[in-house]
């Protein structure tokens, strides 16, 4: 399997090495934040931010991506393609109710989709998808999980890298792996840990890869 590209990717590829996708938004230790969870294995970072105003937004985005930079590591900016080239970002990201993946790509970016059932899946013309949310989660409040199932179902169809997300934690994520999924994204199993590295590194130790 590819790794990922020690330079800022500009090709859909670099979605295909990375396992570790860490989903964040704004917090006052960011920086510190990702060097601690690229450490433990995050090989993808998202930046999704939806309370900010766009100068702050921004400001965000910004820290993030010298933080990315500098550690090789590809940044993915959520629903905002006009934010992402603003700040070099590698990725832009959206939902099924967000801007049209084909409308999105005009930005010069490649284009993650988030998908919820076998049909968008099957629809779905991105550069990379979300498969989820695999469990109930707070961060999708009101989108009941989709279960194992769909998992498995990715994996036997999935045209396009995809990545595991929803709910998954070092207590289930074994169950995830084990239904076909290569790669996961997470955001609470990092973002509110204790010790993020520490957690980043249990996460990269279930999907079976050594960290860097």
């Amino acid at each position: 399997m590819a790794t990922v590209s020690s330079s800022p990717a500009r090709s859909p590829a670099a979605s295909l090495g990375a396992r570790l996708y860490l989903i964040t938004g704004a917090r006052p230790d960011l920086p510190d934040f990702l060097e601690a969870a690229v450490r433990g294995g995050v090989d993808l970072v998202q930046v999704r931010e939806k309370s900010l105003a766009d100068g702050e937004l921004l400001g965000v985005l910004e820290a993030a991506r010298e933080t990315t930079r500098r550690l090789g590591v590809p940044l993915v900016v959520n629903d905002r393609p006009d934010l992402a080239v603003l700040v070099g970002a590698d990725f832009i990201h959206v939902g099924q109710d967000d801007l049209p993946v084909a409308a999105a790509r005009r930005f010069g970016l490649p284009v993650g989709l988030s998908t919820h059932s076998p049909e968008q899946l099957a629809a779905a013309d991105a550069d990379y998808v979300g498969v989820g949310p695999v469990f109930a989660t707070p961060t999708k409040e009101g989108r009941p999980g989709v279960g194992l199932a769909y998992v498995r179902h990715a994996a036997a169809h999935a045209r396009v890298p995809w990545f595991a997300i929803g709910g998954i934690d070092e207590a289930n994520v074994v169950e995830v792996v084990a239904a076909g999924a290569e790669r996961i994204a997470v955001v609470r199993a990092i973002g509110d840990a204790a010790d993020p590295e520490r957690a980043a590194r249990a996460l990269r130790a279930a999907l079976g890869g050594a960290t860097a």
